[in-house]
């Protein structure tokens, strides 16, 4: 019932829902339209297509670069990973012009094939926090789709009521701080009421529009309070989505498992790798 915009950052609610003519400020999300252009994209994914697609689930199909890892026994140690894969040497490197991604380095990497005729999907979740650090980044290929972000914490959001300037874009929030009068004295209903709205979290979703090679950073409350899913509606075509983790305190600098932690990022970084 809400869509974030990436220009202001704010989740603004859709023009058929209840909250129309509302939003509320929806950090954590970088999103970087033309990641890259449309011959790297066809390079990759023929370069991704030579190796097998191994069945995942909800109808996905996955190939993995990363260390063995039990996330119930927190256990992690390198197995058969060799590194990430030759072709990723280059969108890590472009990462480092992203103001978000200055100091990241990817230890792992998820390509996941979603296909309509497979009904692919994947529910509502959050990634792993034992091991993963803040920063989740996916490239996503081949078509456009929806990043769907819902809520299950008891709290509140506080909404903002919203205007159309002459060039059409939101007021930020807290710019309406007097009662404004309606153009029309007879209008009635949500546009002339400008007082904030508290609404529970567990009654707002917000979609994250992802254009065709976009990249999608997740990070602070977009990656630990609000649980990301793709749903089935969303996946009008063959869609594959890359995507890069980095470790978590614990295994970086200053951490309980630094050594492993330094041992795992140079093989993910020799970018020798095949699919584990």
């Amino acid at each position: 019932n809400f869509t974030y915009c990436p220009a202001t950052g704010l989740a603004k609610g859709n023009e058929h829902s209840e909250f129309a003519g509302w939003a509320f400020p929806f950090p954590g999300v970088f999103l970087m339209e033309e990641f890259i252009s449309e011959d790297e994209e066809l390079e990759i994914v023929e370069l991704m297509d030579r190796d097998d697609w191994k069945p995942s689930q909800s109808g996905r199909k996955k190939q993995d670069y990363g260390p063995k890892v039990n996330f119930k026994k927190q256990r992690l140690k390198a197995g058969s990973f060799t590194g990430l894969p030759s072709f990723s040497k280059k969108i890590v490197a472009q990462m480092k012009a992203c103001s978000v991604l200055g100091s990241f380095l990817p230890v792992e990497q998820c390509n996941l094939d979603y296909m309509p005729e497979r009904g692919s999907a994947i529910d509502p979740h959050f990634d792993d926090w034992w091991l993963w650090g803040e920063r989740l980044v996916s490239l996503n290929l081949l078509s456009k789709t929806v990043l769907s972000m819902s809520c299950d914490s008891e709290d509140s959001i506080q909404l903002f009521p919203t205007f159309s300037k002459e060039n059409g874009e939101l007021s930020p929030p807290g710019s309406l701080t007097q009662t404004s009068a309606c153009k029309n004295s007879g209008e009635e209903g949500i546009n002339c009421v400008l007082s904030p709205r508290l609404v529970p979290s567990t009654e707002v979703t917000v979609a994250i529009h992802l254009p065709r090679r976009s990249l999608v950073v997740l990070y602070g409350d977009a990656r630990y309070k609000w649980k990301h899913a793709i749903y089935r509606k969303h996946i009008e075509h063959r869609r594959i989505c890359v995507t890069f983790r980095e470790l978590s305190a614990e295994f970086s600098t200053g951490g309980t498992q630094e050594e492993l932690g330094k041992e795992l990022l140079e093989i993910a970084l020799s970018f020798q790798g095949r699919p584990v």
